[in-house]
């Protein structure tokens, strides 16, 4: 929930105000035991790995180098959240990629997460897929999470609650909010 997703860029994520408020409400009655994760491009395509380097040629102009570094910040009505809302910087997709979350979820005994966010179809599926990889138990608030492309969304989230449904709870802001406290 980046503003790099939600003003006028090559990423721009059309529906992800239409989100916001349900990820507002939830992360502002948990706020201290919410973490957002932020997506830092690198400065240039050489800084980034492997095939990240084509990624960044592609999208030459969403490195740091052209992008305006604000634009990488949190949306204002979630950033206001920090603290006691913790934010957690990656390069990729997965914030698990190089272990430090799991590694600070693991000394705090977190044995869950609630997933919200964008888009639903890259960074959510990355996020839940890791998440179920180091055992946590995980839920997708399907009213809170966004993507540039309905058809892939829909996609991820027919998967995900398909899929891995011992593993994880697909639900709404509301009935997540129901149901715990």
């Amino acid at each position: 929930m980046q503003r790099m997703f939600a003003e006028d860029t090559p990423w721009h994520v059309g529906w992800m105000n239409r989100v916001l408020p349900q990820i507002e409400a939830v992360s502002s009655r948990f706020a201290a035991k919410t973490v957002f994760t932020r997506f830092v491009p690198p400065d240039n395509s050489e800084q980034a790995n492997g095939a990240w380097q084509a990624y960044y040629r592609k999208w030459q102009n969403m490195t740091l180098e052209h992008l305006p570094l604000e634009l990488v910040d949190l949306v204002a009505p979630l950033a206001r959240l920090v603290p006691p809302a913790t934010v957690f910087d990656k390069a990729t997709y997965s914030p698990w990629t190089d272990g430090r979350l799991h590694v600070s979820f693991y000394r705090q005994n977190v044995t869950s997460v609630v997933v919200s966010g964008g888009e639903t179809d890259v960074c959510v599926l990355a996020t839940v897929l890791g998440a179920i990889d180091f055992g946590y138990k995980v839920v997708v608030l399907s009213d809170a999470v966004c993507s540039g492309a309905d058809a892939t969304h829909d996609a991820a989230l027919t998967l995900l609650g398909d899929r891995f449904s011992t593993q994880l709870d697909v639900m709404t802001s509301e009935q997540f909010m129901e149901c715990v406290d």
